[in-house]
């Protein structure tokens, strides 16, 4: 082994240990709010990421529906990433150690999980519970960073594993698009168990696109949208819109309805990097950082419409999901 090997791998053991330190001491400090302990969850909820400080501190936590600043329940899994149905839980997490490991875990009425590559990014459940998706990345941290790669896979909550969609046929224009570059993620399911919508991006371009599992093929929609999320009633789309740069983004959030085929910017209020949960067909519900408080965050809501301003919806929470009973 090199000088250079043997030192780089130091490093990464001597970061891997500080971060392991850093979990235990967040997980073992007094929670800063109350939380009740479940085993499961019960009723109407918003289930969430718990980012307030304490021994609860990355757990899977909800509220009730109808009073979402209200008294939290938490579950004893930890999740980086998650996504709930009524049925199930996609809940991707990072091992932190002297040696990081990723996992995505399927959790509820079928249960199976898988390693993943690298930091986990998106999860998505179908709302009839038969589909997951989740994305990682390969490398990178950021879709705002060069060279980034993901790994995004879909599979049915039994086990069948429909693999890397980033395999499937790209087709932007009618063109096929074989670029190594490709990149697929931000998975979004429609009913029928067979189409998706999804971001593809090839060459500084981003694509939304509709996914087929029986022909293994995504095809272009609308150019510049990512993120995408399907509405309630699966006329409209909520993305995600860069109105600043390749270098430096600036994520707005706006809506395409897909029988007109037209945008608009829903919200400029602040630069939103998260797939959008529809909370309802008229609002719509994000996570955003807390401002200079690293590891915290909100989940914010905003009218699909514009009409009034984004507001705090759940303190301290990260990677909203609606569930309903």
């Amino acid at each position: 082994m090199s000088a250079i090997s043997a030192i780089a791998l130091i490093v990464v053991i001597v970061f891997g240990a500080l971060a392991y330190a850093q979990s235990k001491a967040e997980r073992s400090a007094p929670n800063s709010v109350a939380a009740t302990p479940v085993t499961r969850f019960s009723g109407a909820r918003v289930e969430f990421r718990n980012t307030a400080f304490g021994a609860d501190y990355g757990k899977v936590a909800s509220v009730p529906l109808d009073d979402p600043m209200g008294a939290r329940s938490v579950s004893p899994q930890l999740c980086d990433r998650l996504y709930s149905t009524s049925k199930l839980t996609m809940c991707l997490t990072t091992n932190a150690g002297i040696v990081t490991t990723w996992t995505a875990q399927q959790t509820g009425s079928q249960e199976q999980s898988w390693s993943l590559p690298g930091v986990p990014s998106r999860t998505r459940i179908s709302a009839n519970s038969q589909l997951v998706a989740e994305t990682s990345f390969v490398t990178g941290v950021s879709y705002a960073a060069v060279g980034f790669a993901t790994e995004t896979i879909i599979a049915t909550a039994t086990g069948k594993s429909y693999g890397n969609i980033e395999r499937f046929s790209l087709l932007v224009d009618g063109a096929p698009v074989t670029a190594a570059d490709r990149n697929i993620w931000g998975v979004t399911f429609t009913d029928d168990n067979r189409y998706f919508y999804a971001t593809a991006a090839s060459g500084g371009s981003t694509w939304l696109v509709r996914g087929d599992l029986v022909d293994r093929t995504l095809t272009s929609v609308q150019k510049d949208l990512e993120c995408p999320s399907l509405s309630p009633d699966g006329t409209r789309i909520a993305f995600k819109k860069n109105g600043g740069t390749v270098s430096t983004p600036v994520w707005h959030i706006a809506i395409l309805d897909l029988e007109r085929m037209a945008e608009t910017i829903v919200s400029r209020e602040h630069s939103v990097d998260d797939q959008v949960e529809w909370l309802d067909d008229s609002t719509l519900l994000y996570g955003h950082p807390r401002p200079g408080v690293v590891g915290d965050s909100d989940v914010w809501s905003v009218p699909v419409d514009g009409s009034t301003a984004p507001k705090v919806f759940i303190e301290h929470a990260w990677s909203p999901s609606v569930v309903r009973p």
